[in-house]
């Protein structure tokens, strides 16, 4: 069997860390999505986080003059993300992650692997490679997994990921 490109490799591990999302929040009862017991942020607001830095992420990694020193990150946002709703609603939750990943694999797709391996100044000045930056952006969104799967413990439910290894999904 042959090995996928390494683009596809990548944007397999960004499918399966928002698949992980959307299954946490899924696992959440639709009226507890806004529960503020849960910490600083709520689900809600927490997925509105990850959706708004994955638009960040894929446009400015395809970008061919991509340098996230260019602006302050409040303007990234701007350009990225401002047309972007924020809904509260768990379903339309769900549906914005699900539609910025595509977006976003659509943007890596037509931008093709060769500018992947070209490098990008990161947020702290230093160079990298915009493929490590792009694994760099999918832990960021597991380290929000996490805090939706914390979420779910104080609020009193067993997380999507441990019900799946239990084998109850």
């Amino acid at each position: 069997m042959a090995l996928k490109s390494i683009l596809e490799e990548a944007l397999d591990a960004w499918r399966f860390a928002r698949d992980g999302v959307i299954s946490e929040v899924r696992n959440l009862p639709a009226e507890e999505i806004a529960s503020r017991k849960v910490g600083a942020r709520t689900v809600a607001e927490l997925v509105h986080h990850i959706a708004e830095s994955g638009l960040v992420m894929s446009g400015e990694l395809t970008r061919d003059d991509g340098d996230f020193q260019r602006q302050p990150y409040p303007a990234f946002l701007s350009e990225y993300a401002a047309g972007m709703k924020r809904p509260p609603e768990k379903a339309a939750l769900v549906e914005l992650l699900e539609r910025t990943h595509q977006e976003g694999e659509r943007k890596f797709r037509d931008a093709g692997e060769t500018l992947l391996m070209r490098p990008i100044r990161q947020f702290n000045g230093e160079p990298a490679r915009r493929l490590t930056w792009m694994h760099h952006g999918i832990g960021h969104e597991e380290y929000h997994r996490g805090q939706i799967a914390l979420a779910a413990r104080v609020l009193g439910h067993v997380p999507a990921l441990t019900r799946l290894i239990r084998g109850e999904v």
